[in-house]
């Protein structure tokens, strides 16, 4: 041990042995931290394998830009939305053909193989009448079907609603993203908070150990010092996988299936704003893009049950076609014919088909009312709850950063006055573990403002990007 603390173990001796002094020496004062502080030489220089930092990934993100170009071209989840917008968009297309015109052409070719004459077997000679052509175009028009036609409109409901679908879609993926990248510079800052506790707790090791060399400290402050650094690096070892695991977490964001790391350079508030800017506020839950679907899902439900009358009602249709036939007929019959008619249709009975789809319409109407009501309540409690969480957030925020000042304050005077020889070793590992989790739970209660405020930014937002 330096030679500068061997004076201080004379604090050790008896008192018995000065008795025979006839004018007993004033006692010294006591060691102040900061008189220590200026007599103790640094900490000494430690070297290990786990200092070292975790491999930066290969892909790095740079800004919230190609984040969202990421969602874009490669987001499974914003690909199933929009496929789901271009369903509905075909499912009108469908119920409009159902009410535009139809067109089509069909040919017979018959080949009679009994006849008055005989059997022909393949091959065989054959008169001419054994043969016939038909060819027949036929067009077709619906005059009056209620229900088709309410169905296009029906289906237009259901197109803006895929759509209100792939804007909240957005949102949430968006707000995914922003905690995701959150979590990866929250991480990262914790371990490097780890890798600085496992150094201090090496140098303390060391210092244990220079100090029971020179017989100031026995085997036990070795070994508390031994475990405190074996307790260091565990909490290095897991606060490195959950490093790597949230870098895999926004990799699967981002839609790239390795690790996806934040440039360093990256302020995180910036980046919170640039994802709240890329949204759009809305004044109340109502036009949030998830309520303003359910509503819309409603509206579809009550539209579904009025076309399911509309059923009840006759149909008129027109249609005309056109034959050929090949030989010509008999007696002198027109040939190609062409005919026009108008179809009624008057639907009687049909099995209780149609009642069945009344009840069926008017539960599905109810249920989606229910959703609607459902998502309401939630989505009025989760606006309220991320207000709250945002001011709680900034007050343990300034709380944690008071108990990680304290602590840092204790660690410092109760290393110092360990190497000056004051104080336990046991205090020693209780002030750094104290310092080490409180410099943690600071930078996790940091990282818990920028989260809140995305939740509070984004919890009435649409967005259209």
């Amino acid at each position: 041990m330096r030679t500068a603390l061997i004076p201080l173990f004379l604090f050790a001796v008896p008192a018995s042995a000065f008795a025979q002094q006839a004018a007993p020496a004033a006692a010294p004062p006591p060691l102040t931290a900061q008189a220590a502080a200026a007599s103790v030489p640094p900490p000494p220089e430690v070297n290990d394998a786990m200092l070292a930092p975790v491999p930066r990934p290969k892909r790095i993100l740079a800004s919230w830009q190609d984040a969202v170009a990421y969602l874009r071209a490669r987001s499974t989840d914003l690909k199933i939305a929009i496929d789901q917008v271009l369903q509905a968009e075909a499912q009108t297309r469908a119920a409009l053909a159902q009410y535009l015109p139809s067109l089509t052409s069909t040919g017979v070719m018959t080949h009679q193989l009994l006849t008055s004459a005989g059997i022909y077997l393949s091959g065989a000679s054959a008169s001419a009448s054994s043969t016939t052509l038909v060819g027949n175009l036929q067009i077709q028009q619906a005059l009056v079907n209620v229900q088709q036609f309410d169905q296009i409109s029906i289906d237009e409901l259901n197109e803006d609603a895929a759509r209100l679908s792939v804007d909240d879609k957005k949102r949430l993926l968006a707000l995914s993203l922003a905690n995701q990248i959150v979590a990866v510079v929250t991480v990262e800052r914790s371990a490097e908070i780890t890798r600085v506790g496992l150094r201090v707790a090496l140098e303390q090791l060391e210092i244990a150990r220079r100090k029971e060399a020179l017989g100031a400290a026995n085997g036990l402050d070795v070994v508390r010092a031994e475990q405190n650094a074996a307790n260091a690096r565990a909490t290095l070892v897991s606060g490195d996988e959950s490093l790597r695991e949230a870098r895999e977490a926004l990799g699967l964001a981002l839609g790239v299936p390795e690790e996806t790391g934040v440039a360093p350079d990256v302020n995180v508030d910036g980046l919170a704003q640039n994802a709240m800017d890329s949204c759009r506020v809305v004044k109340d839950v109502d036009e949030r893009p998830d309520i303003a679907a359910a509503r819309t899902s409603v509206d579809v439900a009550k539209r579904n049950l009025r076309n399911v009358y509309y059923q009840f009602l006759p149909t008129l249709s027109a249609q005309s076609a056109m034959t050929y036939v090949s030989p010509a007929p008999a007696f002198g019959s027109p040939n190609p014919t062409w005919n026009v008619q108008a179809v009624l249709s008057i639907p009687w009975f049909d099995g209780g088909l149609r009642y069945a789809g009344l009840r069926n319409a008017r539960a599905s109407q109810d249920i989606a009312a229910q959703n609607l009501e459902a998502a309401r309540r939630q989505a009025i409690i989760q606006v309220e709850q991320t207000r709250r969480q945002l001011e709680v957030a900034v007050q343990s925020d300034k709380v944690a950063g008071e108990q990680r000042d304290l602590a840092a304050k204790n660690d410092t005077m109760t290393q110092t006055a360990y190497m000056a020889g004051q104080g336990t070793s046991l205090e020693l590992v209780t002030a750094s573990e104290a310092h080490r989790q409180a410099e943690l739970n600071l930078a996790l209660a940091d990282f818990n403002v920028v989260k809140a405020r995305l939740l509070a930014g984004l919890a009435l937002a649409t967005c259209p990007w």
